[in-house]
């Protein structure tokens, strides 16, 4: 009976690892930041969060709303869930007083949000012009970033062996990101820009041949993702920009958009950026073609 019991002690030992590692270590954090805030508004208010019933979520998605964006109101329902099952309890985030609630919210405050903007090509050349020409990795980050739509967690977890110089432009390999939890991977790849100066691949291969003769550090750019998101703001405020518009996504966005507004099919602006929906993309392609395609065009006064 003891070894019985034994065996299913380390079983579900091993589930709780297995249910951990099929997030990613960032994405575990925000859950658990997510539910330390829901902790301590029940415990603040007395009741249970662990486990906890619908009527405790839907009381505090209303104390949300009075402060929170939709977005977020949603993700603290979907990160409450997770931690539940990682603790082995199951929590009915469908139940209709949640879903119910969640939708009379919505109603109430709306669940547009209010993005930030994206680095167009004018955008993108205002900012490489104020970089100091010494300063090789930002040129190198800012380009890349730009070029290969990426997330900048996966821009910040590039070594310099997932990286591949070939006669058409680089291969970049991402190991893992936010669509690819598995870890299959995938390539970039990102061609020769006419433009040397504002070549990515240019900017990339300069950078690595400089810093692989002074360090065998092998991570790319060594930096956290909210640095990323600081070096644009940074730059953006130099060139004249608006810097608060402006995030670290605002280079993937920048991609798309701009893709979108040259004519590139949506197929291929997701096989770069790794969307696995279109939802998103599409919105990007509709903001590239608010002024191409307006019905005013074909207005002459």
């Amino acid at each position: 009976m003891n070894d019985l019991i034994t065996n299913i002690k380390s079983l579900e030992i091993e589930t709780i690892k297995n249910l951990k590692s099929s997030k990613a270590e960032n994405t575990l954090r925000a859950y658990q930041s997510d539910f330390r805030d829901f902790t301590n508004f029940c415990a603040k208010s007395g009741f249970s969060s662990m486990p906890t019933q619908p009527k405790i979520v839907a009381l505090y998605i209303t104390h949300l709303s009075k402060s929170s964006k939709f977005s977020t109101l949603k993700r603290r329902i979907a990160s409450i869930s997770v931690i539940h099952k990682l603790k082995g309890h199951y929590l009915d985030t469908k139940h209709p007083i949640i879903m119910e609630n969640l939708h009379g919210i919505k109603r109430t405050i709306g669940s547009r949000q209010k993005a930030k903007k994206p680095i167009l090509i004018n955008d993108l050349k205002s900012i490489i012009n104020v970089i100091d020409k010494k300063n090789i990795r930002d040129k190198a980050l800012i380009l890349i970033g730009f070029a290969g739509g990426f997330r900048r967690s996966e821009l910040v977890n590039l070594y310099s062996s997932d990286v591949e110089f070939v006669t058409e432009g680089v291969k970049i390999l991402i190991k893992r990101s936010k669509t690819d939890q598995s870890g299959e991977g995938t390539i970039k790849a990102i061609p020769y820009f006419n433009n040397q100066e504002f070549c990515p691949v240019i900017a990339l291969k300069n950078y690595l041949n400089n810093k692989l003769a002074n360090t065998n550090e092998e991570k790319i750019f060594d930096l956290s993702d909210k640095s990323v998101a600081l070096i644009i703001k940074r730059y953006a405020r130099k060139a004249g920009l608006d810097s608060e518009s402006y995030s670290g996504h605002s280079l993937r966005s920048g991609f798309a958009t701009t893709a979108a507004e040259f004519g590139a099919e949506e197929r291929n602006i997701m096989a770069m950026t790794g969307h696995k929906t279109t939802q998103m993309v599409r919105r990007y392609i509709h903001e590239a073609n608010l002024f191409k395609n307006n019905a005013l065009n074909k207005i002459k006064i």
